[in-house]
């Protein structure tokens, strides 16, 4: 099978190589060689995911599989729809096929996030119903390695720990990265050596003024374009280039350390569970006491998400008061929990359950 992908006359470029080699040790383990089987690209329409695009429509077919795109659009800003099937029809011209076109609504109620943890809780779940749809195998993301050390200066900056350090997953299935060893620039280079015509999201960037007495305060922007657009390139401006690389590797060598832990909070939920229903989980004390406060607190995490409790509102705050039952027990009453749930510890056991308020 051959899909048309637009080239440029002359020898192959680099970056374009380097793209067509990380997608391709990507998908090799991952695709069967079964002709049937469907990549989905998620293509917003900026230089990321179309460079990813175009580089999925001459790698996928080779590696005998077909190659598509799911666009999402939240219908948050003036000519999002329109952005939204110019970046279609740069995928149709690509050759990838299917091209759906997805218009979410984003929930902003209680317990979303905010703003951008709405839109991509929506995304997410619009790209898992079409993979779903199409029985697609892998869904291609193009965040870069600049995207990650974005991620990990926020982490810290929220004072996070090392599960929100260890940034973004190069690959949870069905999502795949491919693009998190390449940098923004390199993106932007392969659309414009293919002439591809991209999409630039206006609340990546700054207002055109951002000093006078009208312009908005930059603590009124979103947290990561003041990250894209002003801290990080001061930061390589005063302690010299390499910074945005040396966050990338931070969050590699703390995922090793997340999974470690993780692996270790897994075992010790399995160890403690006495009872475990839809509605309830029950935990022995004495056991959690026996492991280290990093291992138990993943582990008290974990068994709140496994139960229903919502992930995006399941503060620090909460567990820590879930581990006070357990480590410095001395009568009081239930922890409220996000969700209407609870925690609460009697006769040495720490119960988690839903609750009508």
């Amino acid at each position: 099978m051959t899909i048309p992908v637009r080239q440029s006359a002359g020898p192959l470029d680099p970056i374009v190589a380097k793209a067509r080699t990380a997608l391709r040790r990507m998908l090799e383990p991952v695709l069967t060689g079964d002709p049937d089987e469907l990549v989905l690209v998620a293509c917003s329409g900026g230089p990321d995911s179309l460079a990813l695009a175009a580089t999925a429509a001459f790698v996928v077919p080779r590696l005998g599989a077909r190659a598509g795109a799911v666009i999402v659009d939240h219908g948050l800003q003036a000519g999002s729809a329109a952005a939204a099937q110019t970046a279609a029809e740069e995928c149709r011209a690509l050759g990838l096929n299917p091209v759906t076109v997805i218009t979410t609504a984003v929930d902003l109620g209680p317990g979303s996030g905010g703003l951008e943890a709405a839109a991509r809780t929506a995304r997410y779940s619009a790209l898992r119903e079409q993979q779903s749809a199409h029985g697609a195998r892998a869904i291609l993301l193009g965040h870069t390695l600049d995207d990650q050390a974005e991620q990990v200066l926020l982490a810290l900056a929220r004072g996070s720990g090392t599960r929100s350090i260890a940034g973004i997953p190069a690959q949870r299935a069905p999502f795949y990265r491919p693009f998190l060893g390449l940098r923004r620039s390199e993106t932007l280079h392969i659309c414009d050596h293919l002439q591809l015509t991209t999409w630039l999201d206006p609340t990546n960037e700054l207002p055109a003024q951002i000093a006078g007495d009208e312009a908005p305060s930059l603590s009124d922007l979103p947290r990561r374009t003041v990250v894209r657009n002003v801290l990080l390139p001061e930061l390589e401006k005063h302690l010299g280039p390499g910074i945005a690389t040396a966050l990338a590797r931070t969050a590699d060598l703390a995922r090793d350390d997340d999974t470690a832990l993780s692996d270790l909070a897994t075992n010790l939920l399995r160890e403690a569970t006495t009872l475990r229903g839809e509605e309830r989980w029950e935990l022995d004390c004495d056991v959690l006491l026996t492991a280290s406060r990093a291992v138990r607190t993943r582990a008290l995490r974990q068994a709140c998400i496994e139960l229903g409790v919502p992930s995006g509102a399941l503060a620090q705050v909460h567990v820590a008061a879930l581990e006070d039952l357990v480590i410095n027990w001395h009568g009081q009453g239930p922890v409220d929990l996000p969700g209407s749930h609870q925690g609460r510890r009697q006769y040495g056991t720490l119960s988690l359950y839903l609750y009508a308020s």
